[in-house]
C-alpha cells in the first residue's frame, strides 16, 4: 500500500510538470509572434508608410493660403474689343509673425506701423493716405477676420516707388509682402453691360447662390475661393465663372503651433483665367442701344402739342445670326455703368440702378408705374397662328375669309365683339394676305374657334404645344442666367372667362407674354422653317496664351416639320407696312405688333417688332420690344432697321461688309484729292 502511494505522488509530478512546460512554451511562442508582429509593424512604418507620415508632419506644420488668380477677358466677337477685362495691381501684405495684441509685443506693433505710415505718406498716392489706426485695422491683429497665418492686405494700389522701397528693403520690414492682384474694368462705352453681368464678392454670395454655396465647401487651398475675391453673379461674369477665374496660387508657410509664422513663405504662381469670346459685335451692339435710346428721345417729342409716346421708358433689342444663332446684340436700355460694382456702391447707389442692371432681354423687369420688359406678343403672333392652322387643317393656303372689321365670340344673344385695330374692314384675305393686314378677326374666326371647337378644353394645352415648339413658354437654352420662360396666360382659363376667349385672344396675340430673347428665336425658327436654334452667347474659350480651349458651334433644340407651302405663306404674309424700311435694299419679311395691357388701371399700347433679311435667303433675324411706345411700326421697327443696317456695315446681309467699300471710296476720295 506504501508503494503505491508514492508511485501516485510520482505520476502527479511527472504530469505537472509535463504542464508547466506546455505552458512556458506556449508564453515562449506568444511572445515570439508579438515580436514579430511589432518588429513587421515597424519594418512598415518605416520603409512603407514613413514617407506619408513625414509629409503629414510636415503639413501640419506648414499652412497653405490660395491667392486668387488674374480674371480672364471677356472680348466682343472680333476679338479686338475688351468688354471686360482685368488689371494687375500691385497691394502689401502682412503675415503676423506674433500675437501683436499682448501688451509685451506693442511697441513692436507700434514701430512698423509708424514706419508703413512713413513710408506710404513718403511714396504713395497723396489722395489715399493711410492713418495709423487704418493700419491697425487692416493687420486685423486680434484674428477677428483671419486666421494667424493669413496675410493680411494692407494696402491695394501700390504705387512705382511704394512697391520698390518695400523690394529694396525687405529685410526692414518682416512679414511684409507685395503681391499682384487683379482688378476688373468694364469697357467704358457700356456695352451690353446687362449681358456681361458683374463681380460681387465671394463673401456676400457664398450663402446664397446655389454655386457659391458649394464652391465655400471646398477646404482645398489651390481650390478654395477666397472670402476677399470678387466672383461673377450675373451674366456671363457668372455663366462662365470656371473658366474666367483660372487657377489658384499658392503661399505656404511655416507656422508653429500657435499658427505664427517661423519661416520664409514659398510662392507658387495663380493661373491666369481664359478669355471668353462673345458672339457680340461691339459695333452693332452699340448702333441697337444708340437707336433705343434715341427712339425713346423721338417717342418723348411733341407733336400737335402731344407726344408720341410719352410714357415709354425702356427699349430692348435681340439681334441674332439665322445660320448659327449667335446673338451679334442684346440691348436693355436704359444701361448703366457696371464699373460702379468695384467701387463698393452704397445702398443708395445700388437702389438707383435696380431698374437698369437686370437684363429686360431675358426677364421680366419691373418699372414703378410702367409696364414690365415683358409684354404680350400682340400681331406678331401671326404668322405662328396660321402655321397651326395650316398644320392642324382648319384652314388651308388658300382658304378665303369676309373680314367684316371684328370677330364675334360667347354663347347666342351674348356674344362679344373682338375688333380689328382701328376698326378696319379688310374685306376677302387668304392667310397670307390676313397675315400681311395683321386681321384678328380672320386669326379669331378660321383658327382660334374651329381649333376650340376641334378640341374643346384641351385647345389650349394644343395651342400650348406649338408655342414652345417654336420657343415660346419654354427657356431658349441661352445659358444666361436667370432667364425667364414666359407666361402662357391662355392657360388660366378662369381669369379668361372661358377656354374659348382664351383660345379667341390667344390667336391675335393677347394671351402671353415671352422676353425679347424668345421672340427672336421665335422669328429664327421661321426664317429657318422650323429649325430652332439655341441663342449661342460665346463663340469660343481660349487660354492666356491664344489656344482655343473649348469652341461653340450652332445648336439646335428642336425641329418643327411643317410642308414647305405653309412656310412660303407665311413668309409671303411677312410683309406689313413698314415706312421706315421703304427704302431697305433687301427683301425683308417682317411684322409688327402692338399689344394692350393694363397698367396701374390704365390701358397702355406696346411696340413690338419681328424681321428677318434678305427674305429669301435669311441671315440675320431682329426682335425689338418698346414697352408703352405705342404701335409697333412706329416705336419698334425704326430700331430694327438701324439693328439691319449696322450689321449690313459689319458683316453684309449679303455677305459684303458694306463698311469695306465706304471705307475704299473714302480712300479714293482722299487719294484723288
Amino acid at each position: 500500500m506504501k508503494k503505491s502511494g508514492i508511485d501516485e505522488s510520482s505520476k502527479r509530478e511527472l504530469r505537472n510538470q509535463r504542464q508547466f512546460s506546455i505552458r512556458l512554451n506556449v508564453f515562449f511562442f506568444a511572445t515570439f509572434i508579438v515580436f514579430t508582429i511589432l518588429i513587421v509593424r515597424l519594418a512598415i512604418l518605416q520603409f512603407v508608410e514613413g514617407p506619408n507620415l513625414r509629409e503629414q508632419e510636415a503639413s501640419i506644420s506648414t499652412k497653405s493660403t490660395p491667392i486668387p488668380p488674374i480674371r480672364g477677358n471677356i472680348l466682343d466677337a472680333s476679338g479686338t474689343q475688351r468688354i471686360a477685362y482685368s488689371t494687375s495691381s500691385q497691394s502689401l501684405y502682412f503675415t503676423l509673425s506674433k500675437n501683436y495684441s499682448l501688451e509685451k509685443n506693442k511697441d513692436e506693433l507700434y514701430s512698423i506701423v509708424a514706419k508703413l505710415k512713413q513710408v506710404f505718406n513718403k511714396y504713395g498716392d497723396p489722395n489715399e493716405k493711410m492713418t495709423a489706426q487704418q493700419i491697425i485695422d487692416a493687420m486685423d491683429i486680434t484674428y477677428k477676420k483671419n486666421y494667424g497665418y493669413t496675410p493680411r492686405r494692407i494696402k491695394k494700389d501700390l504705387t512705382n516707388e511704394e512697391i520698390a522701397h518695400f523690394l529694396e528693403h525687405k529685410d526692414e520690414f518682416p512679414g511684409i509682402e507685395v503681391v499682384e492682384e487683379s482688378v476688373r474694368h468694364y469697357d467704358t462705352d457700356r456695352v451690353a453691360v446687362q449681358t456681361v453681368g458683374y463681380l460681387r464678392q465671394f463673401s456676400g454670395v457664398s450663402t446664397t447662390m446655389d454655386h457659391y454655396i458649394n464652391k465655400s465647401r471646398i477646404t482645398d487651398a489651390d481650390e478654395k475661393y477666397l472670402s476677399t475675391e470678387y466672383v461673377g453673379v450675373d451674366g456671363i461674369e457668372y455663366a462662365y465663372q470656371d473658366a474666367l477665374r483660372g487657377k489658384n496660387g499658392l503661399k505656404t508657410t511655416p507656422v508653429n503651433s500657435l499658427n505664427i509664422a517661423t519661416g520664409r513663405t514659398e510662392l507658387t504662381a495663380p493661373q491666369k483665367g481664359d478669355n471668353v469670346w462673345l458672339t457680340i459685335d461691339k459695333n452693332v451692339q452699340l448702333a441697337a442701344q444708340k437707336a433705343i435710346t434715341d427712339q425713346l428721345s423721338y417717342l418723348h417729342s411733341y407733336r400737335s402739342g402731344n407726344a408720341y409716346a410719352p410714357n415709354a421708358q425702356t427699349g430692348y433689342a435681340v439681334a441674332m445670326d439665322v445660320t448659327n444663332g449667335n446673338v451679334v446684340a442684346m440691348a436693355s436700355m436704359p444701361d448703366y455703368d457696371s464699373n460702379i460694382w468695384g467701387t463698393s456702391p452704397s445702398s443708395d447707389e445700388i437702389k438707383d440702378i435696380t431698374p437698369y442692371y437686370p437684363n429686360g432681354t431675358i426677364k421680366e423687369v419691373y418699372r414703378e408705374g410702367h409696364a414690365s420688359s415683358m409684354v404680350l406678343m400682340g400681331s406678331v403672333i401671326k404668322p405662328l397662328t396660321v402655321l397651326i392652322g395650316l398644320k392642324e387643317g382648319v384652314i388651308t393656303p388658300y382658304t378665303y375669309y369676309q373680314d367684316r372689321g371684328y370677330a364675334e365670340i360667347g354663347k347666342e344673344g351674348h356674344t362679344t365683339k373682338i375688333k380689328n385695330a382701328s376698326g378696319h374692314v379688310y374685306g376677302s384675305l387668304d392667310p397670307a394676305s390676313a397675315i400681311r393686314h395683321s386681321s384678328n378677326a380672320f386669326m379669331i374666326d378660321e383658327v382660334g374657334m374651329p381649333l376650340y371647337r376641334k378640341y374643346q378644353a384641351d385647345s389650349v394645352n394644343v395651342w400650348d404645344k406649338y408655342m414652345k415648339e417654336f420657343g415660346l413658354g419654354v427657356s431658349t437654352k441661352s445659358g444666361l442666367p436667370g432667364e425667364s420662360a414666359g407666361s402662357g396666360e391662355y392657360l388660366n382659363v378662369k381669369a379668361a372667362g372661358s377656354t374659348q376667349a382664351a383660345m379667341a385672344f390667344a390667336s391675335f396675340g393677347q394671351g402671353g407674354k415671352y422676353t425679347t430673347l424668345q421672340l427672336a428665336q421665335y422669328v429664327t425658327t421661321i426664317a429657318n422653317r422650323g429649325k430652332r436654334l439655341k441663342p449661342q452667347m460665346v463663340s469660343k474659350i481660349t487660354d492666356s496664351e491664344g489656344n482655343v480651349v473649348k469652341q461653340f458651334k450652332a445648336q439646335v433644340v428642336n425641329t418643327v416639320s411643317f410642308p414647305d407651302e405653309y412656310w412660303n405663306t407665311v413668309i409671303r404674309g411677312m410683309q406689313t407696312d413698314v415706312q421706315v424700311f421703304d427704302d431697305f435694299p433687301y427683301a425683308i419679311a417682317r411684322k409688327t405688333g402692338t399689344s394692350e395691357q393694363s397698367i396701374y388701371g390704365h390701358n397702355v399700347d406696346n411696340g413690338v417688332f419681328i424681321a428677318f433679311a434678305p427674305r429669301d435667303n435669311p441671315k440675320l433675324a431682329v426682335a425689338v420690344v418698346i414697352p408703352e411706345g405705342g404701335f409697333g411700326a412706329q416705336s419698334a421697327a425704326p430700331v430694327a432697321r438701324k439693328i439691319f443696317d449696322a450689321y449690313d456695315q459689319e458683316y453684309g446681309l449679303d455677305g459684303v461688309p458694306k463698311k469695306q467699300s465706304t471705307d475704299a471710296n473714302a480712300d479714293s476720295t482722299n487719294t484723288s484729292q
